[in-house]
């Protein structure tokens, strides 16, 4: 298993939508999830969603209505659709995989930047 690679990153104006894709080799088929994460600074990463195998994908409850997790597994990647971004949304955002027996592997992709403006 490799270390999952974030791309489609950007800057964009308020109101605006980006996609980001998350390319995980060897994770999406597992029960263990892809995860979304974002850090603005001075904060901790927050979590953002997540999405396992074929269940459906799970939200932080201030995102959920503007953010979609999607998963190609064909194509091993998670996408994560932002859509009415606001300038809140600045970050860097970052993609987790999971795997082992109890899910306890963890990793993280280099993270990619989300810059939105007024």
């Amino acid at each position: 298993q490799v270390q999952p690679v974030e791309s489609g990153g950007g800057s964009v104006q308020t109101g605006g939508s980006l996609s980001l894709s998350c390319t995980a080799p060897g994770f999406t088929s597992n029960t263990c999830g892809i995860h979304w994460f974002r850090q603005d600074a001075g904060n901790p990463r927050a979590w953002v969603g997540s999405i396992r195998d074929d269940d459906s994908p799970t939200y932080r409850v201030s995102l959920k209505g503007r953010f979609t997790i999607s998963l190609d597994k064909a194509k091993d990647t998670v996408y994560l659709q932002m859509n009415s971004l606001v300038p809140e949304d600045t970050a860097i955002y970052f993609c987790q995989a999971r795997g082992g027996p109890s899910c306890t592997d963890v990793y993280w992709g280099q993270g990619t930047q989300v810059t939105v403006s007024s």
